[in-house]
């Protein structure tokens, strides 16, 4: 099982809108395709409200009620949370729920004030594969703060990496390609114990900043069909 978080706003008690939803369905859609027909299945967490709202944390919340949903629904099947932007953050946080194996978070949203991302929590991804990326020039998100929770979460979970898409802003547009079919890898390697790209084994293998720090390389994916 796939749970795809979207974006969202610092702070908002309405209901997201529907284009934030929207924003998931490529990369649900090439999860389909590749491993649809191995019984993956994905959905996409619909917020109660739109925004992180502080302590309330409340698409962490949101998150966690899915995975009991899958819990309730399927059974024991193991879950990879896929989150974007504020849904990255809400990913990583929400990464304890017992029946959650591994997280991919792109472009997460770490506010530079208090939480930052040195004090944000990490212990919860002990025993998790994480994956994040990042775009370079992401101007919105600040890809310094995601690697430096790369580097705290990596000395309490080995089984981190961190991409760097270079040149790329913060919707991950030029690349859109490969960010895609490395989200697809990591989601097959985690969930159904495909072996993992090259660069994703390398990356998880290597010491800091190297496997945090890791470039993803153009044309990515497009031997491996994805």
């Amino acid at each position: 099982m796939v749970l795809l978080l979207p974006g969202g706003h610092p702070a908002g008690t309405r209901r997201p809108s529907a284009l934030a939803a929207l924003g998931q369905r490529p990369l649900a859609r090439r999860l389909a395709r590749v491993a649809g027909p191995e019984g993956l299945v994905t959905h996409v967490v619909r917020y109660r409200r739109r925004g992180w709202n502080g302590a309330a944390a409340d698409p962490v919340r949101d998150a966690e009620w899915a995975a009991d949903e899958v819990v309730r629904r399927y059974g024991d099947v193991p879950v990879c949370l896929v989150g974007t932007d504020m849904g990255g953050r809400a990913a990583l946080h929400a990464a304890g729920h017992p029946a959650v194996t591994s997280v991919l978070a792109l472009a997460p949203w770490l506010p530079a004030s208090t939480p930052s991302a040195d004090t944000e929590p990490v212990r919860q991804l002990a025993g998790r594969r994480v994956l994040l990326v990042h775009g370079t020039n992401d101007e919105r998100t600040d890809p310094d703060l995601s690697f430096r929770l790369a580097e705290r979460a990596k000395k309490v979970n080995r089984d981190v990496c961190r991409f760097e898409v270079h040149s790329d802003g913060h919707t991950l547009h030029q690349h859109r390609s490969e960010v895609l079919a490395l989200a697809v890898d990591f989601v097959r390697g985690s969930l159904f114990g495909h072996p993992y790209a090259r660069p994703v084994t390398d990356a998880l293998a290597a010491p800091p900043p190297l496997g945090l720090r890791m470039p993803l390389a153009s044309g990515f994916g497009t031997s491996l069909g994805y």
